[in-house]
Protein backbone atom coordinates (compact mmCIF):
# COMPACT_ATOMS: atom_id res chain seq x y z
CA UNK A 1 0.00 0.00 0.00
CA UNK A 2 1.97 3.00 -0.97
CA UNK A 3 0.12 5.36 1.91
CA UNK A 4 1.44 2.97 4.25
CA UNK A 5 4.57 3.73 2.77
CA UNK A 6 4.44 6.99 3.16
CA UNK A 7 3.41 7.54 6.60
CA UNK A 8 6.62 4.45 7.10
CA UNK A 9 8.62 7.36 5.26
CA UNK A 10 7.67 10.24 7.49
CA UNK A 11 8.64 8.25 10.76
CA UNK A 12 5.42 6.30 11.10
CA UNK A 13 5.48 2.75 12.66
CA UNK A 14 2.52 1.31 10.70
CA UNK A 15 0.74 -2.38 10.60
CA UNK A 16 -1.62 -3.47 8.55
CA UNK A 17 -4.62 -5.63 9.55
CA UNK A 18 -5.80 -7.91 7.61
CA UNK A 19 -9.26 -9.55 9.22
CA UNK A 20 -10.19 -12.88 9.96
CA UNK A 21 -12.21 -14.31 6.76
CA UNK A 22 -10.44 -12.42 4.32
CA UNK A 23 -10.47 -13.57 1.04
CA UNK A 24 -9.93 -11.72 -2.42
CA UNK A 25 -13.02 -11.06 -4.21
CA UNK A 26 -13.54 -11.90 -8.09
CA UNK A 27 -11.94 -8.87 -9.02
CA UNK A 28 -9.29 -9.07 -6.72
CA UNK A 29 -9.83 -7.07 -4.14
CA UNK A 30 -9.76 -7.85 -0.33
CA UNK A 31 -12.57 -8.84 0.94
CA UNK A 32 -13.84 -8.81 4.77
CA UNK A 33 -16.12 -11.77 5.49
CA UNK A 34 -14.72 -12.21 8.83
CA UNK A 35 -17.70 -11.13 11.97
CA UNK A 36 -17.93 -7.07 12.82
CA UNK A 37 -16.71 -8.37 16.46
CA UNK A 38 -13.96 -9.69 15.25
CA UNK A 39 -12.91 -6.92 12.96
CA UNK A 40 -12.62 -4.67 15.72
CA UNK A 41 -11.28 -7.05 18.07
CA UNK A 42 -8.10 -7.84 16.01
CA UNK A 43 -7.77 -3.60 15.33
CA UNK A 44 -8.30 -3.25 19.21
CA UNK A 45 -5.51 -6.17 20.10
CA UNK A 46 -3.31 -4.67 17.28
CA UNK A 47 -3.57 -1.25 19.32
CA UNK A 48 -2.95 -2.99 22.07
CA UNK A 49 0.59 -4.86 20.66
CA UNK A 50 1.63 -1.22 19.43
CA UNK A 51 1.25 -0.14 23.19
CA UNK A 52 2.94 -3.22 24.44
CA UNK A 53 6.13 -2.33 22.14
CA UNK A 54 6.26 0.99 23.34
CA UNK A 55 4.30 3.20 21.05
CA UNK A 56 2.59 6.19 23.23
CA UNK A 57 0.42 7.62 20.91
CA UNK A 58 -1.68 5.28 18.20
CA UNK A 59 -3.43 6.40 15.67
CA UNK A 60 -5.68 4.11 13.41
CA UNK A 61 -6.88 4.44 9.63
CA UNK A 62 -9.50 2.58 8.08
CA UNK A 63 -11.82 2.71 5.26
CA UNK A 64 -15.39 0.99 4.86
CA UNK A 65 -15.86 -1.82 7.12
CA UNK A 66 -12.37 -1.29 8.30
CA UNK A 67 -13.61 2.22 9.20
CA UNK A 68 -15.98 0.64 11.17
CA UNK A 69 -13.84 -1.72 12.87
CA UNK A 70 -11.98 1.24 13.76
CA UNK A 71 -14.56 2.88 15.58
CA UNK A 72 -16.22 -0.09 17.35
CA UNK A 73 -12.67 -0.86 18.44
CA UNK A 74 -12.25 2.61 19.36
CA UNK A 75 -15.28 2.21 21.33
CA UNK A 76 -14.65 -0.40 23.42
CA UNK A 77 -11.15 0.49 24.44
CA UNK A 78 -9.82 1.82 27.53
CA UNK A 79 -9.08 5.85 27.61
CA UNK A 80 -5.64 6.41 26.33
CA UNK A 81 -5.31 3.53 23.70
CA UNK A 82 -6.64 5.26 20.61
CA UNK A 83 -5.08 9.15 20.23
CA UNK A 84 -6.84 9.92 16.64
CA UNK A 85 -9.00 7.58 14.34
CA UNK A 86 -9.31 8.32 10.89
CA UNK A 87 -12.84 7.12 8.82
CA UNK A 88 -12.18 6.52 4.93
CA UNK A 89 -15.77 6.04 3.43
CA UNK A 90 -17.02 5.14 6.84
CA UNK A 91 -19.56 6.15 9.34
CA UNK A 92 -17.04 4.94 12.06
CA UNK A 93 -18.68 2.04 13.53
CA UNK A 94 -21.91 1.15 15.95
CA UNK A 95 -21.15 3.63 18.60
CA UNK A 96 -20.03 6.90 17.26
CA UNK A 97 -20.80 8.65 21.05
CA UNK A 98 -18.22 6.69 22.52
CA UNK A 99 -15.48 7.46 20.29
CA UNK A 100 -12.40 9.01 21.85
CA UNK A 101 -9.59 11.37 20.97
CA UNK A 102 -9.59 12.71 17.75
CA UNK A 103 -12.24 12.08 14.95
CA UNK A 104 -11.33 12.35 10.92
CA UNK A 105 -14.06 11.61 8.84
CA UNK A 106 -13.47 11.65 4.75
CA UNK A 107 -15.51 10.61 2.24
CA UNK A 108 -16.44 11.59 -1.63
CA UNK A 109 -19.33 13.59 -1.92
CA UNK A 110 -21.02 11.01 -4.51
CA UNK A 111 -19.67 8.11 -2.81
CA UNK A 112 -22.87 5.47 -3.34
CA UNK A 113 -23.23 1.88 -1.44
CA UNK A 114 -26.47 -0.43 -2.42
CA UNK A 115 -28.29 1.93 0.23
CA UNK A 116 -27.31 4.96 -1.71
CA UNK A 117 -25.44 7.89 -0.76
CA UNK A 118 -23.12 7.16 1.97
CA UNK A 119 -22.64 11.30 2.81
CA UNK A 120 -25.99 11.14 4.83
CA UNK A 121 -25.09 7.96 7.14
CA UNK A 122 -21.63 9.58 7.80
CA UNK A 123 -23.20 13.02 8.16
CA UNK A 124 -25.41 11.59 10.94
CA UNK A 125 -22.83 9.49 12.77
CA UNK A 126 -20.17 12.40 12.83
CA UNK A 127 -22.99 14.72 14.63
CA UNK A 128 -23.10 12.45 17.63
CA UNK A 129 -19.49 12.04 17.53
CA UNK A 130 -18.09 14.25 20.03
CA UNK A 131 -15.04 16.97 19.57
CA UNK A 132 -12.66 16.81 18.54
CA UNK A 133 -13.66 15.98 15.07
CA UNK A 134 -13.81 16.93 11.25
CA UNK A 135 -15.61 16.40 8.65
CA UNK A 136 -13.59 16.39 4.67
CA UNK A 137 -15.58 15.98 2.11
CA UNK A 138 -13.92 15.50 -1.23
CA UNK A 139 -15.29 15.64 -5.12
CA UNK A 140 -15.69 12.39 -6.76
CA UNK A 141 -17.48 9.18 -5.71
CA UNK A 142 -14.40 6.89 -4.98
CA UNK A 143 -14.95 4.87 -1.72
CA UNK A 144 -12.45 4.43 0.78
CA UNK A 145 -9.24 3.79 0.35
CA UNK A 146 -9.88 4.15 -3.74
CA UNK A 147 -10.12 7.97 -2.64
CA UNK A 148 -6.17 7.66 -3.24
CA UNK A 149 -6.40 6.80 -6.88
CA UNK A 150 -8.32 9.96 -7.75
CA UNK A 151 -7.40 13.43 -8.40
CA UNK A 152 -8.12 14.19 -4.67
CA UNK A 153 -5.86 12.00 -3.51
CA UNK A 154 -3.38 13.91 -2.64
CA UNK A 155 -5.38 16.32 -0.76
CA UNK A 156 -6.66 13.22 1.25
CA UNK A 157 -3.15 11.82 2.01
CA UNK A 158 -2.39 15.64 3.14
CA UNK A 159 -5.52 15.61 5.28
CA UNK A 160 -4.67 12.66 6.87
CA UNK A 161 -0.59 13.38 7.60
CA UNK A 162 -2.06 16.75 9.05
CA UNK A 163 -4.43 15.52 11.12
CA UNK A 164 -2.07 12.50 12.37
CA UNK A 165 1.41 15.18 13.11
CA UNK A 166 -1.09 17.97 14.59
CA UNK A 167 -0.13 18.71 18.42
Amino acid sequence: VPQAQVLAQKGFTVLAVQYRGDKKSPDGSTSAEGAYEDNAADVLAAVRYLHSKGIRSVSAIGGSLGGDAVGDADAQSNPGEFDRVVFLGSEGGSHPEKLTGRKLYLVARDDTSGDGLRLPGIKAHYAKAQEPKKLVIVNGSAHAQYLFGTDEGPRVLNEILNFITQK
